[in-house]
């Protein structure tokens, strides 16, 4: 119980028990939280190709790069602002974690007002600039635009949920999400189906659902979370507090946004190969979020799990558990291929009629050329969201180039030449590009820090022998 009676929300320490229990009990509730945001996010396709046709799918497909590169900027600055309070968490100094949660909340509100305002102006140029086909442009900005503007719910649900996992609770922001998500399916039938909204109505569903959910998140958090109550002297901007979550936030975001820079090329020379290209992609890419969510699940978790180690100083258990995310990754990718491979065809037809048979048949070449790498994305998430939550953020951007990079050459070089197989291929290069980065340099980050706690515990001995 708190000082005012209110029982106390979970939390889980992770410095303590064997990592890959640990790991699989913090990565599930995750899971089942990212597989209902990706539940509600198919059911919008689902809704629109079924009732509004294949360029209305196509239109919102349309926008998935830049929709990424825009709200993947808001998630991975969400997510490094969280870093610093699980860190703190797992050193035990509440009082600081509760100043970097205050001000991770400022910085917050800052770059949700001026992001909604810059993006939302230039919507339009953006998806002229990348080819949008003319019978989908008014669809794609219809629905993107409105989704813009929901950045500050963005914001809301995903500040608040990382800190709530921060402190080892992966559990509450699923409930709040699997709420969320029955709402968003609700709100899609109600303004695509009865109100006849088109399009843009999925997006009304989205950015609403996502509102409730953070303002759940908040609710809870004030009545439940005793560890974060601020006195007076935790709330205000500090600079030095500010620094280290710029620090640790905008390399993170940047790291999505570089890497969406690429599948905006990519996109653009998908557009360039006509609606029916961007309906196959569309529906195909909805299905592999999907199947990627546990690789999502382990990336956020090893965030957690290292950002809390490395605050109790206990190195040799980072290794442990990006062994043991790395071995529960690889065994789930090879059945993920498995169902790829035998049903793969048969889920295009949840979004388009069966009548749409090449895009159904361009639909299963993407999603099995990407079910082919997922062990590569595996080692992507959990090297890359390890080093971040051992407080290499900067490590992140330079992962995301790796990406970008090679997306740019398929985009420009190899879709022009060799199609749509080209496009089946992008993602799966730069999986692989980012491996070649990222598993050097958490052997990097690792031998850094070891070296840097010796030198420290040298110092505490001659400081002790020197005191006596």
């Amino acid at each position: 119980m708190g000082r005012t009676g209110v029982k106390a929300a979970p939390m889980k320490n992770m410095t303590e028990g064997t990592p890959a229990k640990l790991i699989m009990g913090f990565a599930v509730p995750m899971l089942l939280g990212m597989l209902f945001q990706q539940f509600y996010s198919m059911v919008d396709s689902v809704i629109v190709g079924k009732c509004l046709g294949v360029d209305a799918l196509a239109a919102v497909g349309s926008t998935g790069a830049i929709n990424f590169m825009v709200n993947g900027f808001v998630i991975g600055l969400c997510s490094g602002f969280a870093i610093p309070v699980a860190q703190r968490f797992g050193a035990g100094d509440y009082k600081d974690m509760r100043r970097f949660a205050a001000n991770a909340g400022w910085l917050s509100i800052i770059f949700a007002v001026v992001m909604t305002a810059v993006i939302s102006g230039f919507t339009r140029d953006i998806l002229v600039l990348m080819h949008t086909p003319q019978n989908i442009l008014q669809g794609a900005y219809n629905y993107i635009f409105f989704i813009f503007l929901g950045i500050p719910a963005t914001f809301l649900y995903n500040l608040l949920a990382g800190i709530i996992r921060s402190l080892g609770d992966s559990r509450t922001p699923v409930v709040f999400l699997i709420i969320s998500s029955i709402l968003n399916v609700i709100l899609d039938f109600f303004f695509i189906v009865f109100v006849g909204c088109g399009a843009e109505g999925a997006a009304y569903a989205t950015v609403i659902s996502q509102a409730v959910s953070g303002l759940l998140c908040l609710v809870y958090m004030r009545r439940k979370f005793v560890i974060l109550r601020m006195e007076p002297d935790e709330l205000p901007l500090n600079k030095i507090h500010v620094k280290i979550l710029c620090a640790m936030g905008i390399p993170m975001g940047l790291q999505y946004s570089i890497t969406a820079i690429g599948s905006v090329v990519i996109q653009t020379a998908i557009n360039g190969l006509g609606s029916t290209a961007v309906a196959s992609v569309a529906a195909a890419q909805k299905v592999s979020m999907l199947f990627c969510c546990p690789f999502d699940a382990l990336g956020g978790t090893m965030a957690t799990y290292a950002g809390q180690n490395i605050g109790a100083r206990k190195l040799e258990r980072v290794t442990r558990g990006v062994h043991a995310a790395n071995a529960i990754g690889i065994i789930y990718s090879l059945g993920a291929f498995a169902v790829t491979f035998f049903f793969g065809e048969q889920i295009p037809r949840l979004f388009v009629d069966a009548a749409e048979a090449e895009v159904i048949h361009q639909a299963y070449q993407y999603m099995l050329a990407n079910a082919l790498f997922f062990i590569a994305l595996v080692f992507v998430n959990v090297y890359r969201f390890t080093i971040q939550g051992l407080g290499f953020s900067g490590f992140a951007v330079f992962a995301g180039v790796f990406e970008m990079v090679a997306r740019a050459f398929m985009g420009f070089a190899m879709v022009p030449v060799f199609g749509y197989p080209a496009v089946c291929l992008a993602s799966p290069l730069a999986w692989i590009f980012a491996d070649i980065f990222l598993i050097p340099a958490f052997g990097h980050c690792m031998k850094k820090l070891y070296k840097q706690f010796g030198e420290e515990e040298r110092l505490e001995v001659l400081r002790a022998k020197v005191s006596h």
